[in-house]
């Protein structure tokens, strides 16, 4: 495929006004940005032009990645900029050495509420729960282990931090762009949806009282993972069937997405999805 040259705009000032959004993005990251976020990465870049939920603003390269991801920049909307400059300026612009050389400030479109996404669910979904979840590594995996085993839908509470933030995307390796997700106030709140929907929710913990392999996922199954640490609260176990994944005793719990992939592929698998 044959990208037109046309369509650049070089950038040969890094205070130049047009690349403002990509300013020092490992500070401006952290905060509300108004459904603005940062994509980075060529594989983060390609999952967003093929994003329903997402669209891009404007695009920023170094311009020695041009030719090589022509095809993705294909997929864009023409009216998209797409701003190239040398090595030198991007750095400078992003605020650290930029290895990667591809940056897009995406835009989120209208995100449905909790009972509205739960409500176009298919009779057999797979919900994946996220309780407090701090750590944006933690969350970036989590989204990207529901993609791989198909869930439908990603809950966060309040508690959760920002699927779309830079490091979280690109752990994701874009899944946070394409894999539908709502938030909601509580877990709780969650909980009564998901049940009053005729969901079998399953919580997961070290100290859940079945092992996971003796559980049968319903027609419908949600799985809850909690923080690190602290993990799920004693009250929201004490109400909710509780799944444990065996392993070697003397050891630390499992990394909170890595239970959730093995957790996700049992039900996956139960279901006739992977």
């Amino acid at each position: 495929m044959t990208f037109s040259a046309e369509r650049l705009v070089r950038i040969s000032d890094p205070d130049d006004s047009r690349v403002d959004d990509f300013r020092k993005i490992r500070e401006r990251d952290l905060v509300g940005r108004e459904g603005r976020f940062i994509a980075e990465g060529t594989v983060v870049l390609r999952m967003l032009s093929r994003s329903p939920a997402f669209t891009a603003e404007k695009i920023l390269l170094l311009e020695s990645r041009v030719e090589g991801i022509a095809d993705i920049l294909e997929a864009f909307d023409g009216e998209i900029p797409i701003l190239v400059c040398d090595r030198n300026v991007i750095d400078a612009i992003a605020g650290f050495p930029m290895h990667r050389g591809v940056l897009a400030v995406g835009k989120a479109g209208r995100s449905p509420g909790l009972q509205e996404a739960v409500d176009g669910l298919p009779d057999d979904a797979l919900v994946l729960v996220c309780n407090a979840i701090s750590n944006h590594d933690n969350l970036g995996g989590l989204f990207r282990n529901a993609a791989a085993f198909s869930a439908d839908l990603v809950c966060l509470d309040a508690q959760c931090c920002d699927p779309l933030y830079r490091k979280s995307i690109r752990v994701s390796v874009g899944a946070a762009l394409t894999m539908p997700f709502t938030r909601e106030k509580s877990t709780d709140d969650i909980v009564r949806v998901l049940d009053n929907a005729g969901f079998e929710i399953l919580a997961l913990s070290p100290e859940g009282r079945s092992p996971i392999q003796q559980m049968e996922p319903g027609r419908r199954t949600a799985l809850i993972v909690g923080t690190e640490g602290e993990g799920l609260s004693k009250p929201l176990l004490d109400k909710l069937n509780t799944a444990r994944i065996p392993q070697t005793e003397g050891l630390d719990s499992l990394n909170v997405a890595t239970a959730a992939a093995i957790a996700l592929f049992y039900v996956a698998n139960a279901q006739g999805r992977v």
